[in-house]
Order: C-alpha cells, then structure tokens, then sequence
C-alpha cells in the first residue's frame, strides 16, 4: 500500500502554490492531485511540499569534517542534512594528501553502502575542490596540497612538453560507483588539458579559485567547463573596464554557477541582483557548509587550523572566511526574505543542481516517476518534514 501526501502546496503548472495531493507508491511518485483512502496519508498542512535540496558542495557538519571522517560520521553528516531538507549531497574535498584522498574515498564508498534504504542524504558522488587551484585566490584552501601535472603537488612536478596530455593528469582517486567533480583553475599550467582530460573521463570541470583572463576562460568553456563554482567568491569580480572571471560567469551564455545564500559570503542585495541576472535557471544554491555547522559559535579546528563560528560567519587563522555554517534550509529562509518564491527557490535549489549531476530523471522535481524525495517547508521557511524515497526523515534523537 502507498502513501499519500495531502493539503500540500506544490510548485509547477498553471496551479502553482495550490492546494494538492500526491501519491507515493514503492518509493516513487505515483500521482499528483486528487485522494483517496487508499494507503496512508501525511497532512502537510499547508506547507510547501518541494523536491528535496541537492547540495553540491559540503564539506561537512555537527563536528564532522569530510576530508578526516570515516563512513558512520558521514552517516551522521548525511541524517542532518536530511533533517535540514536535503536528500541527495555531493561530499566534498579540500585539497589534502594523497594518502588520505584514498582514504576518504573508500569511506565514501562504504557510506553508499550503509545509506541504501536508509531515510538520509543520499550521497551520488564526491567534489574535490580546488585540488588544481590559483595559489593567489586560495581562500581558506591549502595551497601546499595544490596539485599541478600528473597529481604531485604544486612545489614537486616540473612542466612536461607542452604538447603532453595523457590519464596521469588527472592522479585522483575515484569511487567504485558515483558521480565525479573537480573545482579547477583553468589558468595554471596545463589547465586547458586537465579540463579536457577531466571531461573526457566524465567528470564535471567547475571552474574556481581562479582569476582567469578572458582568453582562458572560452577556452576552459570550449574544453568542456560549463559550471562555476561559489559565485563571486575566490575570483576576479567586475570591473568597468575589466570583465573579471565574475562578469564573465555572469553573462555566458550556457554557463551555470552556483551561489552560497547565506548573506554572508554573498551580501543580500547582490544575492539577489546575481540569482536575477543570470537567470534562475542556470544558478545553483549551495551550502559550503563546514564541520562546526549546527553546533552555533564557538572556536574550532578546521583543515589543520584554528576556526571561530561568531554570529554565523567562519574565519580563519588568516583572517578568510573558511565555508559556511549555513543550511540551504537557511539560504531557502534567505531567498524568501529577498522576494523569491518556494517555487524559484525550488528550480536553484533541486532542480539545478540535479541536473548538473546528470541525475534529473531521478530527483530534483515533483514530478510522476521521480523518486519520492521532497521537503516540506511552511511559510516561514521552517522545514516541516523531509521524505527520502518516500520515507520520512526521523527527527533528531
């Protein structure tokens, strides 16, 4: 027997926001509109029933940082962001050792082992960031770690025959199973030929941490980097006279980005302005969210370095932001507070960012066929319940 999902307000069609029905049926959505008394019934009394976030980017929560944790504290990480709306995450990397690339890398795998048939964040895939970065636009990355030709870091590899392309590029341990990502300066050495690389071996090329000219960045577009990553953030910005790698993102036409909505790495109004100007079909909203997320201010240690949370902003022992304490739930409340509307909040939130992973026959709308992976939100932005293939998230314990 399925289960119904009544008194919810959904996005899409000429009914948006109205009062509807749907029916989940083995996970997957059956039926939008109408009821009947078969199988059990939710009430989501009124609230917003909407795809399930698809965070891209996080790098972890409640004291657990991915690039030191082992699968259970993913686990962990993976049943608080679903309690915070989102069913489907990317874990991501800072840049690190290689010892411990491969490390976290089989504690990735065996997390997609512990979250199946679980009620949690489904993890897809891992995003390594910043791993083949600008050293002069780090941010709260490790410029030690950076990586240039063949893998070996930045201080250890000279330049090979200009000419030479080849695997070995790309030195990077890779999952079993899942989706592949890598945030890269397309101007350092070799950049153009890691991004065809990448491309050709089926990851997804985001450029970041980067201060590009104008020439580098067509032709990172050309080899295949269609996305930027955190918007605004770790780049070159606009000038009158000077484009910058954030005019550029900003006006290219098939380029996507995402955008952290916390009001802090991007201030409100031009939150606004860059979500509206690009258009809300080719931005993404991410988190960034960092391990001392949901455990309010205080003093940390994050990638080897002392952090302090002080009204909901990082910094670091260099005085740089160091990610994010936000939720998407949070940059959802955010977005609402600038004059957007659940349903376009929806399109930036799930529906994006799912088809960037190439998962938008699976998840990212609410729509019949699609896993049965929605949150539901109230007014006021809080979130009411969240579903994974039609089961409820537990509350915390």
């Amino acid at each position: 027997m399925g289960l119904w999902v009544k008194n919810a307000k959904m996005p899409g069609g000429d009914r948006a926001g109205a009062i509807r029905s749907l029916y989940i049926e083995k996970g997957t959505i059956a039926k939008i509109g109408g009821i009947d008394d078969a199988g059990d019934a939710i009430d989501a009394q009124g609230a917003h029933v909407l795809a399930g976030f698809v965070d891209v980017h996080n790098h972890g929560a409640v004291g657990i940082d991915v690039n030191s944790a082992s699968a259970e504290e993913l686990f962990q990480v993976a049943a608080f962001l679903a309690r915070n709306g989102v069913t489907t995450w990317m874990p991501t990397l800072v840049p690190d050792t290689d010892e411990n690339y491969e490390r976290i890398i089989s504690e990735i795998d065996r997390l997609m082992v512990l979250q199946e048939e679980r009620p949690v964040a489904r993890a897809v895939g891992v995003h390594y960031e910043g791993v083949f970065a600008n050293e002069k636009m780090c941010g709260a990355l490790r410029p030690e770690y950076f990586k240039k030709w063949g893998g070996s870091s930045t201080a250890s590899r000279p330049r090979p025959d200009p000419s030479y392309t080849g695997s070995d590029l790309i030195d990077l341990p890779r999952l079993k199973n899942g989706i592949h990502m890598t945030t890269l300066a397309p101007e350092i050495d070799g950049g153009i030929e890691i991004v065809k690389e990448l491309v050709r071996q089926g990851w997804i090329a985001a450029i970041g941490h980067t201060s590009a000219e104008l020439a580098t960045l067509n032709a990172a577009f050309e080899a295949g980097a269609r996305h930027v990553t955190h918007f605004f953030n770790a780049m070159s910005g606009i000038h009158h006279r000077e484009i910058g790698v954030a005019g550029w993102a900003l006006t290219k036409p098939g380029l996507t980005f995402d955008i952290i909505p916390d009001g802090i790495h991007v201030v409100p109004t031009m939150l606004k302005f860059a979500c509206r100007a690009k258009g809300l079909d080719e931005v993404c909203l991410i988190s960034d969210s960092v391990a001392p997320t949901g455990l309010g201010d205080g003093e940390f240690t994050l990638w080897g370095e002392k952090v302090s949370v002080k009204g909901g902003q990082t910094c670091n022992e260099r005085g740089s932001i160091a990610g994010s304490v936000a939720t998407l739930t949070d940059g959802f409340r955010q977005l609402l507070s600038l004059g957007f509307s659940p349903a376009e909040i929806e399109v930036m939130a799930s529906r994006n960012p799912a088809r960037l992973l190439g998962l938008l026959d699976i998840c990212g709308a609410v729509e019949v066929g699609k896993r049965a992976d929605l949150v539901a939100i109230d007014d006021a932005g809080r979130v009411v319940f969240t579903m994974v293939g039609g089961e409820v998230v537990p509350g915390e314990s």
